[in-house]
């Protein structure tokens, strides 16, 4: 498993919400390249970007930053957020990202879908948004009753074997992993995932690595990072040890 620290850009800062909630961001740097940076002077193997304004308005809109980021590491950069159109695929490619992050259209648009798993296979990765047990899109501000596990099967048979399952009520909330939640989906993804969401210390991640999951390949760490419950570098390590 990897530590993939999160940067979310919201009006060009990087930031963090609580459950997805846009009215009450905290700014952690002011510009997202130094968070950027001071991940991958820690160890940092991937970065995990998602563009927050985009998320809302449903296009990309912090293209400028991204590329600036990928320009100034020398590690992958997954980028999510307003992806609804293969133009704004396209776009983010050329800005260098190295894997695109799908959310909404990725269920709405099976034709958008099909074209930009056949146009960039494995570097797709399908967002999991989750509460409840079921299937938020729109950034997190509209709630559906699909089963997640559902949508899973659904994506997996035509073609995406990336995901990252996120547990909104537990984001930004430093109160620990869904282990419940990830085994899960462990027990449908036919490719690989990423787990997003509480985690709060050391405990929490060798928690997740302790599932044994041979699909989780990846747990994405936003506030704890932030707030200095651990270090990029302290994490990974546990991690590589798998508890």
């Amino acid at each position: 498993m990897i530590l993939l620290p999160a940067i979310d850009i919201l009006d060009g800062q990087a930031v963090r919400l609580a459950r997805g909630e846009f009215d009450a961001p905290t700014v952690y740097d002011a510009d997202p390249l130094q968070a950027a940076q001071r991940w991958v002077a820690d160890g940092a193997r991937a970065l995990h970007v998602v563009d927050l304004d985009g998320a809302r308005r449903g296009s990309p809109a912090n293209l400028e930053h991204v590329r600036r980021i990928v320009e100034a590491v020398d590690v992958p950069v997954q980028v999510g957020g307003g992806l609804r159109s293969f133009a704004s695929v396209q776009a983010v490619v050329a800005a260098g990202a190295a894997r695109v992050v799908l959310g909404t259209a990725a269920y709405s648009d099976v034709d958008f879908l099909d074209a930009t798993v056949n146009e960039l296979g494995d570097r797709v990765v399908v967002s999991i948004d989750a509460r409840d047990g079921r299937l938020a899109g729109e950034g997190w501000t509209q709630q559906t009753e699909l089963p997640v596990n559902s949508v899973i099967e659904h994506l997996g048979a035509r073609g995406v074997r990336r995901f990252v399952y996120s547990s909104i009520a537990r984001d930004g909330m430093l109160s620990g992993p869904d282990l419940e939640a990830a085994q899960s989906v462990a027990e449908v993804v036919r490719g690989s995932f990423v787990y997003s969401g509480g985690i709060s210390s050391l405990d929490d991640l060798a928690a997740l690595a302790g599932l044994r999951q041979v699909n989780l390949d990846g747990v994405i760490v936003g506030k704890a990072l932030y707030e200095g419950r651990f270090g990029v570098q302290e994490a990974q390590r546990l991690l590589d040890r798998g508890h």
